[in-house]
């Protein structure tokens, strides 16, 4: 059965999950020629699904996958440490010379340095 808002989607998705987690499977479609993605969430005996044309959805989405794929790695949110009222000393910074250094320094924009090499261009004829 289609669900057309959001928020009912997302609550029968999360409470479909927590219900049964061991059956359930969750499948994303895009039909990239209609611009249409489908969402349905599935425990064998309940099927729910979610349409829409509507690039809005995007990231509602996206939090969506990621509260699922939490709940599927049985992880819970990482909050930051509340702030203190004594502000803490920070720490003194280590001159380069003195820190041991094992790695081989590489310039920015090369593989080593996480970037990309790129191909050079070819002569026109």
């Amino acid at each position: 059965m289609y669900i057309h808002a959001w928020q009912d989607y997302q609550d029968a998705a999360e409470a479909l999950y927590a219900k049964s987690p061991t059956t359930t499977r969750y499948c994303v479609k895009w039909k990239a020629a209609e611009g249409k993605l489908v969402l349905k969430i599935t425990d064998n005996t309940t099927c729910i699904k979610f349409k829409t044309y509507s690039s809005i959805f995007l990231n509602r989405f996206e939090a969506l996958n990621l509260s699922l794929m939490e709940k599927m790695q049985n992880r819970q949110k990482v909050e930051p440490p509340a702030p203190e009222d004594e502000p803490m000393s920070a720490p003194s910074p280590v001159p380069a010379a003195a820190a041991p250094s094992s790695a081989v320094p590489s310039a920015p924009g090369t593989p080593a340095a996480g970037g990309v090499k790129k191909k050079p261009k070819k002569k026109k004829k």
